[in-house]
C-alpha cells in the first residue's frame, strides 16, 4: 500500500496501525494539500456485508458529531475492492501508550483525560449515538494535547437498544453486565466502559483478569467493580464514588447519559483542584453553567411578562442635566469598550498566530515527532531511503550491520534509532542491513534426554520444530537423543560449531529397539506395532522354522545403495512371512563312491560329513564304497542340514 495513489487523491506514506478490522495509514490530500489518516477496511472482509456496514456506520456516526474532542471524519469511498475512510491526522499516542509508559496516573491527569472523553461522548449521546467500544485504545492524545475519541465502527443510535445476538462485539475487558448477560447496549452502557477506564487509569490494571475471555464476562455480569482506593491508597474517596456509581452492575444505578456524569466531574474536580490553576486541556474543554442573571425590575414589575406600552408614555421626562450627564457618562464608557475591543483584538490576533505557529512547529516544521515505520523492514536500502525521506528524516548514506534471524540477508533489518522509535523531524537515520542469521554454538546434544534437549535448544536460541521425532533403535536407550537436524531435515548439526540464531531444528530422540514379532500371526503382529506406532504390510515369504503363514520378523535388509532401513514413529514396517521349513527327500547313496556321495549331498546343499573309523579297524586301506547313511536315504529332511556317510 505504501506510495499508492487512493481513489486518485489520497497519497498513501506510511502505516500508523493495524486492527482487526483494517488499516491505518498516514497519507496526503492532494487536493487539499494536508495530511490525514485513513482507515482501509482488511480486503478479506471486503465481501463481509455484516463488516462493511459497521465500517459505513462509522463513516456516519462520526460525520453527524462536530466536537472539539471527537476525530473528525472527512470522506467515505471505495477505490477498487477497498473501502477506506479519510480522517484527520492526530501525531502523539494512544491512551493505551500512556498507560503502558506510565501505568498509574495521577488524579489530575486522570481528571483531566477523563473530561475530556466524556465531552466528547455527551456530544455523541445527544446525537443519539452509543458508542460500544470505549476503550483506551480509541481515546487519541495529541502532541498539541488535545483528546479526542475515535473509531465508532461499532456505534449505533441510542434510541434502538440494539441487541448484538450471539457474538458480543467491543472489547471484553470494558463491557457491561447488559451487554455479556442480554446483548443489549444503551448510554449507560458507555458509562461502565468509562467507569473501567477510570479505575484503569487510578489503579494501572483492569479491576477483572482471567486467563479466558469468558472469565472475564462473567466477573462482570456477576461480580462488583472494587474501589480503586483498596489498590492504591492514594486515590481520593471522591474518585472512588465516580467509579462505583459509573460501573454499578444495574444500569439504572448509572448515570443516564455522559452529561450527567461530566457535570458531577466537574464538581469533583473543583472541589479536589481548588488550589491548582485550571490546565489549557480543560479550560477550552469545560462547559461553564452560568448563574441566573437577577430580575431587574422595570416600573415596579412582577417575575410576569408585562406590557409597558401605555404606562411608558405618562413617565415624566428626565432633567436636561441628567440626560447631558447620562450621555457623557454613556459615550466614556463606550470609549472604553472600544478601546478595550482593539487591545483584545490584536491579543487573540497574536494568539492566534503563536498558536497557528506552535502548531507548524510541532506538527510538520522542526519540532514535530516522527515514529521509525516498520514498513523499512525487509525492503531494500534505497526503498527504505525514500520512506524515511518522505517522513522528513535524514538517512545517512553509510549503512550498518546487524544479525536477524528474519529478514534476507542484504535487505533492511532495523535502523539507528531503532524501528519504532519516535524522533524529532529531520533527525539522521543510519540503515542497518541483515547479514542473516547470528551463528551460536551447537550444544553438545549426544547423550541429552529429551527434556534436556529441550531445554538447551530453547537457551540458544534456536527453534524447535514439533513434534520430536521418535526413531527406533535397538543400540541407544529410549528417550536419549540419536541426532538433530537443521531446518532441511538431512544435514545433521551434531557435529557443527555453530548454527543460525532461530533457525529451526528437528529433534530425532531413540524409542528403543523394534518389538520382537518372531512366529506371530500377522494379526498379532500388527496389533504388536500399533502398539508403537507402527503400521504393518505383508512382505516377501521364506522358508523358516516359524509355522507356515506366520511372521518371521520385520525386513531389515539394507537398500540398493548399504543403508539400513530406520524406522520412526508413524513408519510402516514391512513383515516377512514363513513358507514352513524347507524339506527335501534325502538321496540314497549307500553302496555308491564315497567320493561321489560326498559330492552329490553337498550339490543337494546338505552338509556332509565322511566317518571311515569303523571299516578302518579290520582293513588299512581306506574305503570306496558307502556302507550306510544318517539320515537313510528317502527320509524328508530340512534342507541344510548334517549328513554323515559311513565307509
Amino acid at each position: 500500500m505504501i506510495g499508492r495513489l487512493l481513489d486518485g487523491r489520497y497519497q498513501i506514506r506510511s502505516r500508523i496501525a493495524r486492527g482487526g478490522m483494517a488499516t491505518v495509514y498516514l497519507a496526503t490530500d492532494l487536493r487539499l494539500e494536508r495530511k490525514v489518516a485513513i482507515k482501509i477496511m482488511h480486503g478479506h472482509l471486503a465481501d463481509d456485508s455484516k463488516f462493511k456496514e459497521r465500517f459505513v456506520q462509522e463513516a456516519r456516526s462520526s460525520a453527524r458529531l462536530a466536537h472539539p474532542n471527537v476525530v473528525n471524519v472527512f470522506d467515505q469511498g471505495q477505490d477498487s475492492d477497498m473501502a477506506y475512510l479519510v480522517m484527520e491526522y492526530l501525531p502523539g499516542i494512544t491512551l493505551r501508550d500512556l498507560l503502558l509508559e506510565h501505568r498509574i496516573l495521577t488524579t489530575e491527569q486522570t481528571l483531566d483525560i477523563m473530561e475530556a472523553v466524556l465531552a466528547g461522548l455527551a456530544a455523541a449521546h445527544k446525537a443519539g449515538i452509543v458508542h460500544r467500544d470505549l476503550k483506551p485504545e480509541n481515546v487519541l492524545l495529541a502532541d498539541d494535547g488535545r483528546i479526542k475519541i475515535g473509531d465508532f465502527g461499532l456505534a449505533r443510535a441510542a434510541s434502538a437498544n440494539t441487541a448484538t445476538g450471539a457474538a458480543l462485539l467491543g472489547t471484553i475487558a470494558y463491557l457491561s453486565p447488559e451487554l455479556v448477560t442480554r446483548g443489549v447496549a444503551d448510554t449507560r452502557s458507555d458509562i461502565y466502559a468509562v467507569g473501567i477506564m477510570m479505575y484503569e487509569m487510578l489503579v494501572g490494571e483492569q479491576p477483572f483478569k482471567g486467563e479466558q475471555p469468558m472469565q472475564i464476562a462473567y466477573q462482570h455480569a456477576n461480580d462488583a467493580v472494587p474501589s480503586p482506593s483498596s489498590a492504591n491508597h492514594l486515590v481520593p474517596a471522591e474518585l472512588d464514588d465516580l467509579v462505583l456509581w459509573s460501573t454499578a452492575r444495574e444500569p439504572d444505578d448509572r448515570p443516564r447519559d455522559a452529561r450527567v456524569l461530566l457535570d458531577q466531574l466537574y464538581q469533583t474536580h473543583s472541589s479536589l483542584m481548588t488550589a491548582l490553576p485550571p490546565t489549557a486541556s480543560t479550560a477550552v474543554q469545560r462547559t461553564m453553567v452560568l448563574p441566573t442573571a437577577p430580575a431587574t425590575e422595570v416600573l415596579g414589575s412582577t417575575a410576569d411578562t408585562q406590557i409597558f406600552g401605555a404606562e411608558l408614555q405618562h413617565v415624566a421626562a428626565p432633567a436636561p442635566t441628567q440626560v447631558s450627564e447620562n450621555t457623557t457618562t454613556l459615550s466614556t464608557r463606550a470609549t472604553k469598550r472600544k478601546s478595550r475591543g482593539w487591545w483584545l483584538l490584536v491579543l487573540i490576533v497574536l494568539l492566534v498566530g503563536g498558536a497557528a505557529g506552535a502548531g507548524w512547529y510541532f506538527g510538520s516544521g522542526p519540532g514535530s515527532q516522527v515514529t521509525i515505520p516498520e514498513s523499512i523492514q525487509s525492503t531494500t536500502p534505497e526503498e527504505a531511503r525514500a520512506i524515511l525521506e518522505d517522513l522528513g528524516l535524514t538517512v545517512s548514506d553509510e549503512l550498518g550491520e546487524t544479525f536477524d534471524p528474519v529478514v534476507a540477508v542484504d535487505l533492511v533489518a532495523n535502523s539507528t534509532p531503532e524501528v519504532g522509535a519516535t524522533v524529532p523531524n529531520g533527525s539522521p537515520i543510519t540503515l542497518l542491513i541483515s547479514r542473516g542469521p547470528q551463528p551460536l554454538a551447537v550444544p553438545a546434544f549426544a547423550g541429552m534426554t529429551e527434556q534436556e534437549a529441550r531445554d538447551a535448544i530453547q537457551a540458544v536460541p534456536f527453534t524447535l520444530v514439533e513434534p520430536v521425532i521418535k526413531q527406533f533403535d535397538g543400540e541407544i536407550a529410549a528417550g536419549l537423543v540419536i541426532d538433530v537436524l537443521g531446518f532441511d531435515e538431512t544435514t545433521s548439526i551434531l557435529g557443527a560449531e555453530t548454527y543460525g540464531e532461530l533457525q529451526d531444528v528437528h529433534l530425532i530422540v531413540s524409542a528403543g529397539p523394534l518389538p520382537n514379532v518372531g512366529c506371530s500371526t500377522f494379526e498379532q503382529a500388527s496389533q504388536t506395532l500399533a502398539g508403537v506406532g507402527l503400521s504393518a504390510e505383508r512382505g516377501s515369504e521364506v522358508f523358516n522354522d516359524c509355522p507356515e503363514g506366520t511372521v518371521v520378523g520385520i525386513d531389515l535388509a539394507a537398500d540398493s545403495d548399504g543403508n539400513a532401513p530406520t524406522f520412526r514413529e508413524g513408519d510402516a514396517a514391512t513383515l516377512i512371512i514363513s513358507r514352513g521349513p524347507d524339506l527335501v527327500q534325502m538321496p540314497d547313496v549307500v553302496g555308491d563312491n564315497i567320493a561321489a556321495a560326498k559330492r552329490e549331498l553337498e550339490e543337494a546343499g546338505f552338509v556332509v560329513t565322511v566317518d571311515t573309523s569303523i571299516q578302518q579297524i579290520f582293513w588299512s586301506f581306506p574305503p570306496a564304497q558307502v556302507t550306510d547313511q544318517d539320515p537313510a536315504g528317502g527320509e524328508m529332511v530340512k534342507r541344510g542340514s548334517e549328513v554323515t556317510i559311513y565307509g
